[in-house]
């Protein structure tokens, strides 16, 4: 045996790897098979360095998974032909003397995939050299440091697969840890607060893994609302002393944009009067004591032009790695493109948003995206928006667990505005008076609770939603 595992470790010496290990845990699961179910949730055929290995767990796993018997006597058939070094068959027998508890087999099994992890991290470093290395045009710096990104957390991640199946207890407690942090939230908020009570109570906040959906015509408010929701909740994480932040994707707008808008809403000073310089002493001290007071808000922002949903993927996981992450928002999906373009603008934004649920549960958040409407709404008489006004709408309402469309009454009253001093305008006037401040949030799809409508008064020189019942 001692030879043998000579030529076994003078083969395997260049990469790390344990192959006393490896033995322990074959020789444990062919002596008692039920050691299998125990470890299978830790490795695979593909973590164990020895090519023999890898085939002897690969044919224990599909007797066991037939119902069989695996053991070195039922073994014996897959290996007889094979050319090797070593009597197989023999070999089968020799490794059942390394077999061990089911408590020791598990943390042997630690052990392989600490290895393979050990090895894929040298492959991975090999590769980046080499590509880096290319003279190819077509490959960037930015897209190799995307491209490892990816495979550094596809690798960090692959050790948790087994997170995925859950039983049904563990399913209950989680929902019981839900309803109890609920339970003893004052506001009975689960998820990520967006700040506006009425749509918290509707909603319950936001809830982790959910792709949520905010649409709405050109200047309804989306962005504005969005910007809302982020700030309100990364007040929320500092002033509960959380590590963590909230990441906002903004391809439209750029930074110092959004954080004007954001000094604006809380200063209570026109955007366009600070923009222009029209503001007065007073206010320019007003303006320099908020920034001061908002200046350590856990927000963050990214004015890349038309990203894909790849690269912000990448940019979401390393915020989450360096500094936690509470909420992803995406302002817009329209402009965003997928990795792979494919044929049409409706499978293209399928991609993208199919992307962005699948961002949203990996990363246990809330992803709040922000999508136009088709034009379809201008031809109604209505103008409020519907599911099927989405435009391209492909897997946008199908994918999304929350659909919510922005609508101002007052933006298409505003264009019909009656000849004056008639009884007409006299009219028009008190309707506009009535619904000028007021913004409708109507709820159009919601997978854990009802739909419907929430009115919010909104102050269009500040950019600000509140609360109707707020001052």
């Amino acid at each position: 045996m001692t030879n043998n595992l000579s030529i076994i470790k003078s083969k395997f010496k260049e990469l790390p790897n344990n192959i006393e290990a490896e033995q322990s845990v074959l020789g444990s699961i062919l002596t008692q098979n039920e050691i299998f179910d125990e470890i299978t949730g830790i490795v695979s055929e593909k973590n164990f360095y020895d090519p023999l290995h890898q085939k002897i767990f690969l044919s224990i796993q599909n007797l066991i998974f037939k119902g069989l018997l695996a053991n070195p006597i039922t073994l014996k058939n897959y290996f007889e032909n094979d050319e090797d070094e070593l009597n197989v068959p023999e070999y089968l027998i020799k490794i059942t003397k390394f077999s061990t508890s089911s408590r020791q087999a598990i943390e042997y099994s630690k052990i392989i995939y600490d290895t393979f992890v050990r090895r894929e991290l040298i492959k991975i470093s090999e590769n980046i050299i080499d590509t880096a290395k290319l003279n190819d045009i077509n490959i960037t710096g930015k897209s190799i440091i995307e491209n490892s990104e990816k495979t550094l957390y596809d690798l960090a991640e692959k050790g948790n697969l087994h997170n995925s199946i859950i039983k049904f207890d563990e399913a209950i407690r989680q929902t019981i840890d839900m309803a109890s942090s609920a339970y003893k939230n004052e506001e009975g908020i689960v998820g990520v607060p967006t700040g506006l009570k009425d749509v918290d109570d509707r909603l319950g906040g936001l809830h982790k893994s959910d792709l949520i959906i905010i649409a709405g015509r050109p200047a309804m408010g989306k962005t504005a609302l969005a910007t809302n929701i982020a700030f309100n909740a990364a007040q929320s994480i500092q002033s509960n002393g959380k590590k963590s932040c909230i990441a906002f994707f903004s391809l439209e707008m750029s930074s110092e944009q959004l954080s004007t808008r954001i000094l604006a809403e809380q200063s209570r000073i026109k955007s366009n009067d600070i923009r222009r310089g029209k503001i007065t002493e007073e206010q320019f001290e007003q303006f320099l004591e908020t920034s001061k007071n908002i200046s350590e808000l856990p927000l963050y922002i990214d004015e890349t032009p038309a990203i894909s949903v790849a690269a912000l993927s990448n940019r979401a996981r390393r915020i989450k790695r360096l500094y936690g992450l509470d909420m992803v928002v995406v302002d817009y999906i329209q402009l965003m493109r997928a990795s792979n373009y494919k044929e049409g603008r409706v499978q293209e934004i399928s991609e993208i948003t199919q992307g962005l649920k699948a961002l949203a549960k990996e990363l246990a958040v809330p992803v709040l995206a922000l999508s136009q409407l088709s034009r379809a709404v201008e031809q109604r008489d209505d103008k409020k928006p519907l599911l099927s006004d989405l435009r391209e709408s492909g897997s946008i309402e199908q994918d999304a667990d929350v659909v919510m469309f922005v609508y101002r009454e007052s933006y298409y009253l505003r264009s019909k505005e009656p000849r004056p001093a008639t009884v007409e305008h006299a009219e028009w006037q008190a309707k506009m008076n009535e619904v000028s401040h007021l913004a409708e949030l109507i709820i159009g799809k919601q997978r854990h609770g009802p739909t419907g409508n929430i009115t919010l008064e909104f102050e269009e020189m500040f950019t600000k939603f509140k609360d109707v019942t707020n001052n």
